[in-house]
């Protein structure tokens, strides 16, 4: 419930006394320590209570002969010799939070339990001790007292039993990390450098290892194919079934599965390095925070427990002085059932539960998130602000055109062009360098090299000066482009991104690259704009550029020859209008505006710095996940305010009622066991209720 309380060995929360949750999820055969502890002490008290509440229950039950042939006196010991060991053993857990919780003056569930179980026992053992200091009209013909050993000793079986079946349904929360734990393979077919293979656990497996993957087995580690083909399955990752084609030079993803092919891979991430690794981390760390609704349920328990017993108090007094006789025997019944039936255990569930729940989900369809907060918040998003390259687009641009000025050569310009695009890590200075090694072109290393960031690039090839950008950087260096403006701006219309080349001060031709647009972005658009959601382009690339792969894509607006350093300004210009902003890019110039945004979405294909600063990661880079994560969004929210609802009207309803409100009406007094027995229901209930998300279709 309070993912900021943090210790090093298992322990209670000292605000809400609930058991403390792992910060690793285990797999699937690891022992849950708090389920057993209360199993244990359920059937013991199942087994004990069983008797007292046919002792308690005689003259109901058609066993007045029991009390004919042993006494009253004799029953109330049996009583006291079976209730003992179940209150004080099966449930010396709720004393000892529900003892924290006053000394710490963090009243929770364990202080109502606590001290209406206590009640109900220290009021029988002096019933049975000390008849004689009680009035006479609580004294039977006998001489003995009533006694409530039975409404102890239930009460406590029944919340025993309630944390144990909340203990199992809150463990199948953690079900989505603990069947991605069990995805990864368990061993790796090694191959040694002298061409001997052999199997090794996966902790043994290092980073450069060659390693064999045959058909139908699951990919051990993230890393590159060195040689064969095949199709892999990557639903893990996706959630989409269709195999993905891989081959020599293809990234290849851990516990993903290998179709028909065998291969054999180098790998490049192991142990807390890989996808999985990460998915599962940030999985868990979703699953452990707080979503802003939380607060709700925050400030009405910080007020709802004094205010229970409270209640409980004023009505103890009252059918003290009015209530039918025994007076004081029916006001210790209706103080300890308000106690009990007021537990608040469902309201710090409601929202814990979904979160967790839905978070696994998330993970099972691709989408990760980073914490609570991004799953209340995305369902608001009304603006989604995209980068263009590796966003949109697949960010493997490639070299489309070369175009050289008069009285230069192609292959020349290309020449140039790459040796200084060579020290550059841009993609698009990929695809240059790509470009001219298809041609075979003999590429020389550059001399004096100088990245300007958001205008190009320039250096010294041959000991020339060459410069390789856009107009901008061209002007500034007083070289004209006449010549060339033309043929670019039909390019650029072309949805090409053209770079001017210049050799010592005078314009040597245009190259052009091209970044096919992902085959998903097209229906991730529609489907994000039947949710209503406007999508705005931000892009380093001329307006003629970004105007044709607006238009093209359908793309609401765009701000083009942006830099990076305005695109979190972009981003706060939209928040400003009012707008609730989500940013979805994979660059590292994309950190400062993701984190800006209301929502920052990452690609998983992209930077760990654009993955940091997120909020929401992509698994595979894919758009749609966003439609998808924005159903998932307002189911969970929806599911919270169902789970808060029905704690807020429990105990709403709850308390009168146990408070006796309907007494004088019908009669109707609500006993200490079903209080507990309801309470306990409460709690169940809305635990069920948050795995229902579990089942929900995206």
């Amino acid at each position: 419930m309070h993912p900021e309380v943090i210790r090093n060995q298992p322990g209670d929360c000292p605000k809400c006394g609930m058991a403390l949750e792992p910060r690793t999820v285990g797999s699937e055969d690891e022992v849950d320590q708090e389920y057993i502890y209360m199993r244990n002490r359920f059937w013991v008290g199942a087994f004990l209570s069983l008797p007292l509440v046919l002792i308690a229950m005689r003259d109901m039950l058609g066993l007045g002969f029991l009390e004919k042939l042993l006494g009253p006196g004799t029953l109330h010991w049996f009583e006291f010799v079976l209730a003992t060991p179940v209150v004080l053993w099966g449930g010396w857990i709720f004393y000892v939070r529900s003892w924290k919780s006053v000394v710490t003056w963090n009243l929770n569930m364990f202080t109502l339990i606590g001290l209406g179980t206590a009640v109900a026992y220290i009021y029988s053992l002096m019933a049975l001790f000390f008849p004689q200091r009680f009035p006479a009209s609580f004294r039977s013909e006998s001489g003995t007292v009533g006694v409530y050993f039975e409404a102890a000793a239930v009460i406590v079986t029944l919340v025993l039993l309630g944390q144990m079946l909340e203990q199992r349904a809150r463990s199948r929360t953690g079900a989505a990390i603990k069947a991605l734990l069990g995805l990864a393979p368990k061993t790796a077919h090694r191959i040694d450098a002298d061409g001997s293979e052999r199997d090794v656990p996966l902790d043994q497996v290092q980073v450069d290892n060659k390693l064999r993957v045959r058909p139908g087995e699951k990919i051990p580690v993230d890393g590159k194919v060195l040689d064969g083909a095949s199709n892999v399955d990557e639903s893990m990752l996706t959630g989409e079934p269709v195999p993905v084609e891989k081959k020599k030079g293809d990234q290849v993803i851990g516990a993903t599965i290998n179709s028909n092919g065998s291969l054999i891979i180098q790998a490049e991430k192991v142990g807390a390095d890989t996808v999985l690794a990460h998915i599962v981390h940030m999985v868990a760390e979703a699953q452990r925070s707080r979503a802003p609704i939380q607060k709700l349920a925050d400030l009405v328990a910080a007020y709802f427990v004094p205010t229970v017993v409270a209640v409980a108090a004023v009505a103890f007094i009252i059918w003290s002085f009015v209530g039918p006789e025994p007076r004081m025997a029916y006001a210790l019944i209706v103080a300890v059932s308000v106690l009990i039936i007021a537990c608040p255990c469902a309201l710090g569930l409601a929202t814990p539960m979904s979160i967790m729940v839905a978070a696994g989900k998330g993970a099972g369809i691709g989408v990760l998130f980073k914490d609570a907060e991004s799953i209340e918040i995305l369902r608001k998003v009304n603006m989604l602000v995209v980068d263009k390259t590796g966003t949109l687009t697949e960010g493997k641009p490639r070299l489309t055109n070369v175009l050289a000025a008069e009285g230069w050569d192609e292959d020349e310009v290309l020449r140039l062009a790459a040796s200084l695009e060579q020290a550059s890590e841009h993609p698009l200075a990929a695809a240059i360098v790509a470009g001219a090694k298809d041609r075979r072109l003999a590429i020389q290393d550059a001399a004096d090299f100088n990245s300007h960031t958001g205008r190009g690039v320039s250096g010294r090839v041959d000991d020339r000066q060459v410069l390789l950008g856009n107009a901008r950087l061209l002007r500034e260096s007083d070289v004209s482009t006449d010549a060339l403006d033309t043929r670019a701006e039909e390019l650029r219309a072309g949805g090409q991104t053209a770079m001017f080349v210049a050799v010592n001060g005078k314009a040597a031709g245009l190259v052009s690259v091209s970044d096919p647009i992902k085959a998903t972005t097209p229906e991730a658009i529609e489907k994000l704009h039947a949710e209503s959601i406007r999508i705005v382009m931000l892009t380093g690339d001329n307006e003629t550029t970004a105007r044709a792969v607006a238009g093209k894509l359908g793309i609401d607006d765009f701000v083009a020859d942006v830099l990076p350093a305005d695109k979190a300004a972009a981003v706060k210009r939209f928040q400003k209008e009012g707008q609730v902003v989500a940013m979805a890019g994979d660059g590292i110039n994309d950190a400062p505006a993701l984190a800006q945004a209301d929502v920052g979405i990452a690609m998983g294909t992209g930077t760990d710095v654009a993955m940091e600063s997120a909020r929401v990661t992509l698994v595979k880079g894919d758009l749609r996940g966003i439609a998808r994560a924005r159903m998932l969004s307002r189911a969970t929210m929806r599911n919270i305010k169902q789970n808060l609802f029905f704690a807020f009207i429990y105990n709403a309803l709850g308390v009168p009622i146990a408070a006796g409100v309907l007494y004088p009406l019908f009669g109707l007094l609500l006993s200490p066991m079903l209080a507990a027995a309801a309470m306990s229901f409460s709690s169940v209930s809305v635990v069920g209720n948050a795995l229902r998300l579990r089942k929900i279709k995206l």
